[in-house]
């Protein structure tokens, strides 16, 4: 008999689920904007980071916009259709990773050409603030992944379609699942390093800023196909739970 592992869970992942709650149950209605970050750290009683956190991973599921300068603010959906993948901490099996990288390679190499059509300013600049993220991780995982989702995101906002970003926040659970796992096999693989994912990630966001949309496929593309390679050797080991 094979049996789920059970994760426990982050504070974070607690915060996020509380105001999901308030969200769903109508204590704060779409197009409210919610207490600052510091507000929300003393009413939930957690450090600030935790809401951070929290708040970019409604962002990635479409729950709330953050606009720069301004605050957070409820986003519109439908509560019947809105999967909340932090609760479930999905562990995802060989089969599962591969259809999400097939879905992946459709959603984001079109996105990254549409992304270097139609950037802005703005797009590049939180394109540029995940990249730093990344690069300043520091072999801190949980701060490397969040920089990573972080980047991809920024860069379907950049291809300035709603529809492509909805698709992206469909799956934003299962890729959250699937970076922590790339991460922790690139930390230990000998062929590559978490430093070539950075890389991959910096010819990415080049392209995009030189407006060259064939490039910004080929490296979405290049990336995509790393991950899956370095995954299927994975697989392959002995430190993979048969």
């Amino acid at each position: 008999m094979k049996y789920k592992k059970i994760k426990p869970k982050k504070i974070y992942e607690e915060v996020a689920e509380a105001i999901y709650e308030m969200i769903r149950s109508g204590q704060v209605k779409p197009g409210e904007k919610l207490d600052s970050v510091q507000q929300l750290a003393e009413n939930f009683q957690v450090g600030r980071s935790a809401i951070r956190e929290a708040l970019t991973s409604l962002r990635a599921m479409g729950l709330v916009e953050m606009k720069q300068g301004e605050g957070t603010y409820v986003n519109e959906f439908e509560t019947n259709r809105t999967i909340f993948p932090l609760s479930t901490a999905i562990l995802m099996n060989k089969e599962d990773i591969a259809q999400l990288l097939e879905v992946r390679k459709i959603i984001e190499v079109g996105t990254a050409a549409a992304a270097a059509k139609k950037r802005t300013s703005q797009n590049l600049t939180m394109m540029e603030k995940a990249l730093d993220e990344m690069k300043n991780a520091n072999g801190d995982e949980t701060l490397g992944e969040k920089a990573d989702l972080q980047f991809h995101f920024a860069l379907a906002d950049a291809a300035q379609n709603p529809l492509l970003l909805s698709l992206m926040n469909q799956v934003s659970g299962l890729m959250e699942e699937t970076m922590k796992e790339t991460r922790r096999v690139w930390l230990f693989s000998k062929q590559t390093t978490v430093e070539q994912l950075y890389e991959e990630h910096k010819d990415i966001y080049e392209a995009i800023k030189e407006q060259d949309n064939e490039k910004a496929s080929k490296y979405m593309l290049v990336h995509l196909e790393n991950v899956e390679t370095i995954l299927e050797k994975y697989f392959q080991s002995a430190d993979f739970p048969k």
